[in-house]
């Protein structure tokens, strides 16, 4: 259950970032050197660095809430 909240507060912020990225890709134009400003490569790739961190980072609280006794939790 943490694990699913968590990967879907990433993937929310996956998506509102990459579409404000992808709008905003012009005014960093001058500033790419070799990558087109709306390269689906460089997208995916990073996209895909940020979802494997937000894993790990999510997966450290999933494994302490099981290895939490249930009833200590409760109280």
């Amino acid at each position: 259950m943490i694990l699913r909240d968590g990967l879907a507060l990433t993937g929310a912020g996956m998506a509102i970032g990459l579409g404000f990225s992808w709008a905003l890709a012009r005014l960093l134009t001058a500033m790419l050197f070799g990558v087109s400003a709306h390269d689906p490569v460089a997208f995916a790739a990073a996209a895909a660095v940020l979802a494997a961190v937000a894993s790990v980072a999510t997966l450290r609280p999933a494994i302490a809430a099981t290895r939490m006794d249930p009833l200590k939790a409760l109280r």
